[in-house]
């Protein structure tokens, strides 16, 4: 995650970081024009991916550093090394999902091989924003977040 104006960081072990900072990229420049399909997930998976996304805005509003840091994927985690550097940059850059005054979820995406969940959310100063959240399934069977891009949305008139 880094910087609501569109710009994007993630991370990752090895090669993985260029291929998801390339994903991420595409994901700003062509918005869902690239997604290849929306995700056939069943529901409980699906459900199971917001609530990820849910618990981690949640954290971010109680300012719960370690719990926030606790749904990023591994190689976030790794390229941030510790809660409160990872919580800095949230502050800093996301503050549309750090928080938001209202949010939505959209379409579940496949893009490039990657399962990405849209959020529709209006940041705290009013401003409507398109989060696209990178999900990575881990060995585990659970879901973390691998990344994500805010799109600023031109205000409904």
């Amino acid at each position: 995650m880094k910087g609501s104006k569109g710009s994007a960081l993630s991370g990752g072990r090895g090669g993985k970081a260029p291929r998801l900072l390339y994903l991420l990229a595409a994901l700003l420049v062509a918005g869902t024009a690239g997604a290849d399909e929306l995700a056939n997930l069943p529901a409980a998976e699906q459900q199971a991916i917001q609530q990820v996304i849910t618990n981690q805005v949640d954290a971010f509003r109680s300012d719960d550093e370690s719990r926030a840091f606790g749904y990023a994927s591994p190689g976030i985690q790794f390229m941030f090394g510790n809660p409160q550097r990872f919580m800095a940059m949230v502050r800093e850059g996301y503050r549309p999902v750090y928080h938001p005054r209202s949010m939505a979820f959209g379409d579940l995406l496949v893009v490039d091989g990657h399962l990405v969940q849209e959020l529709a959310v209006i940041g705290p100063d009013g401003s409507p924003h398109l989060a696209r959240y990178v999900m990575e399934h881990e060995a585990d069977g659970t879901w973390r977040i691998d990344g994500c891009v805010l799109v600023a949305r031109p205000p409904l008139s």
